[in-house]
Order: C-alpha cells, then structure tokens, then sequence
C-alpha cells in the first residue's frame, strides 16, 4: 500500500500499535476487516491534513475579468467576498477588473496585463472571440490557468468552465413560457450580444424545446445592447413596433426592468417572463410579480468551485479541475431563497 507517511504516524492517527499497522499495511493475515478500514481512514485523514497544512499561509492571488452590467458583476464580487473566509487556511486575494461595456481589445488589454504582472488564475466572463482565445493561450504560457465563468470559451486553452448547462436552461425556458401562456402571440428573446457562447446557447436550446412544445410560435431576437438599460429600452421598443404580437419575454442578457419599461410605455402586457440569475433587479422583480421566474445557479458555490480550480492547479489542493454544470434552480415568487428573503 504506497504511502509518504511514517509508520508510526499512521499507528498515532489510527490509535493502534506499530505492529497491526505494519501487518494492515503488508497485507498480512489475522487482522480484522474493521481494523483494516480504520487504517485506510487513517491514511485518508492524513492525506487531508496534509492539504490543509500546504494550503496554510499559502497566498493565492485570483484576477477576476468580467464584461457584463454592473448588477451582475456586483453580484459575482459580493458572492466572492462572501466566500473568501471560507477558503481558509489559504488566503485568496481577489483583484477586480469590471467592465461594463467596451471592445474585446479592452477585456484583451486587461488580460495581458494579467499576464505581464503575474497572477495565481484568472476568472473570466467574456465574449468566445479569436482574440479573447489568443489572449487566454498567453496567459496558459506563463503558468497562468483560466477559469471561463457563466459563459464559456471553449475552443480556449481554459482549465475548466464553472456555468450552467445553458442548452438545458434555454429549453427550461421555453416549457416554462409555453405552459404559462400556451396560447401566447408570440416570444421577445433579449440577448446582451451572441458572441457570449453562454448566450447563444440558450437561444439555441429554447428554440429547440419551442420546435416540440409550441411550433407555432414566433421569436423575435434583441440582441447586442450588452444589457445596459438605456439600450435595452430602445432595442425592445423598436421590436414592438415591429411585431405587435409579441407578449412572452425570455430574458438571456438581463436588462429587465428596461424590457418592461418598454412594454409598458407601448401599452403591451406581458404574460410570461423568464429571466436569468438572482440579483437585486429580479429579486425586487419577482416580489412586484413582473417576473414569472428566474433560473438560477448559486453564485457563491461557483466562485468556490472556481477557486478551488484555481489551488488544483497550482498543486495546493488535490485533483484536476473539471467542467460540470452548476444546478439549475426555478425561483418563481413562491420560493425566493432565505438568504433573499432576510434581506430587508
């Protein structure tokens, strides 16, 4: 049984005498099986201690890089900060690069900056572009892993993307809409811009679900106002005048008070709206029954899963990081999560 501890390490960790671990360990006759499996747990416990004392004083320094509205960056940094404390005994120390709008050179200059200053892994939520994949095979050169968040690039050189399986969650959609308005005109989709891979990939599987469930039913795509409001507002608003059935709304990019803004000032009801992720805007939304539901992946235990990335690769914790899809979660008014819920 290969191990890198000492024999009498392993005898203090399981309570036993030299002798029996020495018999467990060579695999010798006349031992009894729960004597066996308090070994094997010994060996288990030590081989977690050992983590934890690598990861004590250890500094870990995380550049988070994200182009989205200011609503959902400051929900991904109070999710971060939230769970720094937990991570303990390493320290991780988050630096902030906040966008809420701005070219794929900007996002691409803060990333090589990165590059050229060093840094413990980077997290990213950008457009899937030819220069945003350049930029993150820079950074792979100098030891520097990235972690895609929400949205994927995944013809990068990323460790792994931390997300939900936004395909699932476009279809979500769709059975949501269609069977709270099952004879609706038709469906406004609002993406912020299609090259967020996440976003299309919503799109796609909600016109997929929509094929099965409600063939009959137009979409009429918004997209590129990057969710900010003031565009938003004006892009749905042409989309009214263009298409006088529409009275479903999913939401992909955010921006949602701006989409019923402009319904309301067209005199337009909305029947059904699905939106995405739980910050202030659609808590507040919900609770004024303007949203239908929100679909919703637990902020905090993706920055954890990112960080936790993040120590794998730089040998701190055990493992290799992976890509699996965080938990989709339908909050409608009815089971607004605690944490929201105690907030006055």
């Amino acid at each position: 049984m290969a191990h890198p501890y000492r024999l009498r390490e392993i005898a203090q960790q399981a309570g036993l005498s030299l002798a029996t671990v020495d018999r467990v360990l060579h695999g010798r006759p006349g031992v009894r099986a729960s004597t066996v499996a308090e070994v094997h747990r010994a060996l288990a416990d030590l081989d977690r201690q050992a983590c934890q004392v690598r990861l004590t004083g250890a500094t870990f320094f995380l550049d988070v890089v994200v182009l989205a509205p200011e609503r959902f960056s400051r929900a991904v940094r109070t999710a971060l900060e939230a769970e720094l404390p937990a991570l303990r005994p390493a320290v991780v120390r988050a630096r902030f690069h906040l966008r809420e709008d701005g070219g794929v050179d900007d996002l691409v200059a803060d990333l090589d900056r990165i590059a050229r200053r060093g840094s413990s892994g980077v997290l990213l939520k950008a457009p899937d572009e030819p220069a945003v994949v350049a930029a993150v095979a820079r950074l792979q050169e100098r030891g520097i892993p990235v972690v895609t968040f929400v949205t994927d690039v995944p013809t990068s050189r990323r460790v792994a993307y931390v997300g939900m399986d936004d395909r699932a969650a476009g279809a979500t959609a769709a059975y949501l809409l269609t069977a709270v308005a099952p004879d609706a005109g038709g469906v406004l989709v609002s993406l912020s811009r299609s090259t967020f891979r996440g976003e299309g990939d919503r799109e796609q599987g909600f016109r997929a679900a929509l094929r099965d469930l409600a063939p009959h039913l137009p979409v009429h795509v918004v997209e590129g106002a990057d969710g900010l409001d003031g565009s938003t507002r004006q892009a749905v608003a042409r989309a009214l005048g263009e298409a006088p059935h529409l009275d479903l709304v999913y939401s992909v990019g955010g921006g949602n008070r701006a989409v019923l803004s402009a319904f309301d000032d067209a005199g337009r009801r909305v029947r059904g709206f699905v939106a995405h992720d739980l910050d202030q805007d659609n808590v507040l939304l919900l609770r004024e029954r303007r949203l239908t539901a929100v679909l919703h992946h637990d902020l905090r235990a993706d920055v954890r899963r990112v960080c936790r990335a993040v120590m794998q690769v730089q040998g701190a914790l055990p493992g290799r990081p992976s890509s699996v899809p965080s938990q989709i979660q339908v909050i409608t008014p009815y089971n607004e999560p605690a944490a929201f819920t105690t907030d006055a």
